[in-house]
């Protein structure tokens, strides 16, 4: 009786364990010092809260101190300079929430920076506990446009009163001066005290409609500031990643998750979903009628054995140019795993909270970022030597 106990409680075992073969799990190759998950609530200031997370990593590396700086402040300022940028284009340009890794080092260039607690908390303006530009946006955004849009054939410069008082109504006053760690400061000699030089960093893309080694403005509608990025091969802009990570550095990503494999709970994914009929029992046009949700159950369940598609320059072109990958989110990427069949992923600290599986972080599959990014942010250092010297930096 004993020994068929014990043959069916390994029998179970193995049962359970081929049920749960495929959940991944994930291994820690390397993981560079970040500081805590935050949370961007209502707002579409991903740019902001994941730029500042960088910095706050630099800050970390270079120093390490934990510094808490204010998403809001950039926010605040970046809309001034985009909303006199849409003005000066008479309305062809955009103005929205958006924005990218370039637009926080030109705040703290032209406007300087302030801590966490130097600015009001993020929603306490309107009385939440996070940011919430549900109203804020609708009243900023049509008030913007009245003006880059009007029938006026001479501006006054009150219309920038305008802007600043629905500004400061919902986000708070930026401070012109501020006591930190027992010495004062104004954002620009915070910056400076901090050390933030955006001539330290550089913006890499990798696309074939410009030419290699060379710098282009990425034809991404949330990058309204026209800055350019160096151009590289694909194979080179993953090794820069890969080397910044293995020596010490993090980086600032932006690119596409509204992909099919990056679901909510902490995963991307470059699921090939045409060979992959176990996803759904059936063929791949079912799996476009399901909900994000269940394609994230679906993803769940195949685990480790989901089929990937294989990155390649022409590939990542054709996804670019199709509109299939686009630009609509920024994350810092600051480490490395694998999951138990040796496929390898970065660890990508999110914005959205303590969310997901993984409290925040996302685990991204090389073969996602590949065909997904539309620019990597990082410090000129962390590029190796050799590509810095084609780019000539």
């Amino acid at each position: 009786m004993k020994k068929k106990a014990i043959v069916l409680i390994m029998s179970l075992a193995c049962v359970l364990s081929s049920l749960a073969g495929d959940e991944i799990v994930f291994t820690t190759v390397l993981e560079n010092p970040i500081t805590p998950v935050k949370n961007q609530n209502r707002s579409g200031t991903c740019w902001s809260y994941a730029t500042i997370g960088y910095i706050e990593a630099e800050l970390l590396r270079k120093t390490g101190k934990v510094y808490d700086l204010s998403e809001m402040f950039v926010a605040s300022k970046d809309y001034v300079d985009c909303a006199e940028y849409h003005v000066r284009m008479h309305g062809n340009s955009r103005f929205s929430e958006g924005g990218s890794a370039d637009d926080v080092f030109e705040v703290i260039d032209r406007h300087g920076i302030c801590p966490e607690e130097a600015m009001a908390r993020p929603g306490s303006m309107i009385g939440d506990t996070l940011a919430n530009f549900t109203e804020f946006f609708a009243t900023l955004e049509p008030y913007v446009e009245s003006i880059a849009k009007g029938n006026s054939t001479k501006l006054t410069t009150q219309w920038k009163v305008g802007l600043q008082g629905i500004l400061d109504a919902y986000l708070g006053p930026c401070p012109e001066k501020f006591t930190f760690e027992g010495k004062q400061y104004t954002p620009q000699s915070f910056a400076k005290m901090l050390g933030i030089n955006k001539k330290d960093y550089v913006s890499i893309t990798c696309f074939t409609h410009h030419p290699f080694y060379e710098q282009f403005v990425i034809e991404a509608p949330y990058k309204w500031r026209p800055r350019p990025s160096w151009n590289v091969t694909l194979d080179e802009m993953m090794a820069i990643i890969d080397e910044a990570l293995k020596n010490g550095y993090t980086v600032c990503w932006g690119g596409d998750v509204s992909e099919d494999g990056f679901t909510r709970t902490g995963l991307g994914i470059a699921a090939d979903i045409e060979h992959a009929d176990d996803l759904t029992g059936s063929d791949a046009a079912r799996w476009l009628k399901l909900t994000k949700a269940e394609q994230a159950e679906s993803l769940k369940k195949l685990g480790a054995k989901t089929p990937e598609l294989v990155p390649s320059q022409e590939l990542r072109q054709e996804r670019f140019d199709n509109w299939q990958s686009t630009y609509d989110h920024v994350m810092l990427i600051y480490g490395i795993a694998h999951d138990q069949n040796g496929r390898e992923y970065y660890m990508v600290k999110n914005s959205w909270g303590k969310t997901g599986e993984y409290a925040g972080i996302w685990y991204m599959s090389k073969a996602y970022i590949a065909l997904n990014t539309t620019y990597i942010f990082l410090n000129k250092e962390a590029v190796q030597k050799d590509v810095r010297k084609k780019l000539g930096f």
